[in-house]
């Protein structure tokens, strides 16, 4: 059995998210983003305080968006985020869509390295305990 790799979540920007022209400010897509990643990280018991706890920080050191159309006030968006690498990285994709028409308004994806945190060492390949909490088995 596959292993989802997925999840989404809905919402709905805040007045304060907007820029003078009436739609979202470019810079707030990286808290949706955040809020997605944060979101699918907790569905694998895997969010920040663990990754802590486990003894790794997870700093994301690439970022990619392509803003295809705008998000207004009001307008209900879907956020999608997959892992689509664990293997040496974690990369992460995100779709977000209008949730009426389904039309795509963004795409983006994420990289994050880990770093043991007593020797702040980056590690070049995933540690087990991603692999665990994913189901997953390495190649």
């Amino acid at each position: 059995m596959q292993t989802d790799l997925s999840q989404e979540i809905t919402l709905s920007p805040a007045f304060h998210d907007l820029d003078p022209m009436d739609c979202v400010w470019h810079g707030n897509y990286v808290k949706y983003l955040e809020l997605a990643r944060s979101a699918l990280l907790g569905k694998f018991e895997y969010d920040y305080p663990q990754m802590r706890d486990s003894g790794y920080a997870w700093p994301i050191v690439d970022m990619r968006l392509k803003y295809v159309g705008m998000i207004h006030f009001g307008q209900q968006v879907r956020i999608r985020a997959e892992i689509t690498e664990w293997e040496n990285r974690l990369r992460i994709d995100y779709l977000i869509t209008d949730v009426a028409t389904g039309r795509r308004l963004n795409q983006a994806h994420t990289i994050q390295v880990a770093v043991e945190i007593t020797s702040g060492e980056m590690q070049y390949v995933c540690p087990q305990i991603l692999w665990d909490k994913l189901g997953l088995q390495p190649c």
